[in-house]
């Protein structure tokens, strides 16, 4: 500017009273269904863990949901040693009804969402459209057959947006690990129940992360059969 011209005024409105911990002042978005996928080992839990803490530092207000996690209680869990207390999801729960009996819920974060009924999917469409109630779902893409879980093909097809973790888990042989193996006796099995409640410690039932190869070919590697 040149001296003793007129400044010219701001295009912008300079923030004066507001923070990185400000409380989000209500109404100021559209909700959100997001999606976190990944093999076991990737972080989910930590990340809905964070998540959950991010947004209560925010003075939102929210809930944490949960089915057979790893723990078998009613409380997420992560391996790095995080934990918080949660609400079990069973199949006859109502998720809208949960929402709705609560006070001025702003957020969800839903662990191990996979494991959860298609119908309770789409309860969760409802409470962003609806209620306008921010969903962060957690889970696995497949199962130990590498076939899709129904209630995550459903997240797919809903979300507003999916993302696949990007903590790097590793198969035994180096390559990134991207599907889930299921080993009894120590051998990988393709026929079961879908869902067995299972860790990647050495109970007789546990999963290891396997890449696309060694799942197919069903190759444990050097110690771990």
């Amino acid at each position: 500017m040149r001296s003793g011209s007129t400044p010219s005024p701001l295009r912008w409105h300079p923030v004066t009273d507001l923070s990185a911990l400000s409380p989000v002042p209500p109404g100021a978005r559209d909700a959100v269904l997001k999606f976190f996928f990944g093999p076991m080992d990737c972080g989910k839990s930590t990340l809905a863990l964070q998540m959950n803490y991010n947004h209560s530092r925010q003075g939102r207000r929210g809930l944490v949901l949960t089915k057979h996690d790893r723990s078998g209680g009613p409380q997420v869990t992560s391996r790095i040693g995080l934990g918080l207390e949660a609400i079990e999801v069973e199949d006859s729960l109502d998720l809208v009804a949960l929402v709705t009996a609560h006070d001025s819920v702003d957020y969800l974060i839903c662990d191990e969402a996979c494991f959860y009924t298609v119908a309770q999917i789409e309860q969760l469409a409802d409470l962003v459209d609806d209620h306008g109630v921010d969903v962060y779902a957690f889970g696995l893409a497949s199962d130990f057959r590498s076939v899709m879980f129904p209630a995550a093909q459903r997240l797919f097809e809903l979300a507003d947006e999916v993302c696949r973790l990007q903590v790097e888990v590793l198969c035994w042989c180096g390559r990134p690990g991207l599907l889930n193996g299921r080993i009894v006796g120590g051998e990988l099995v393709r026929t079961g129940e879908q869902v067995v409640i299972g860790d990647t410690d050495r109970s007789p039932v546990r999963y290891q992360v396997l890449c696309r190869r060694h799942h197919r070919s069903g190759l444990l590697g050097e110690g771990t059969a």
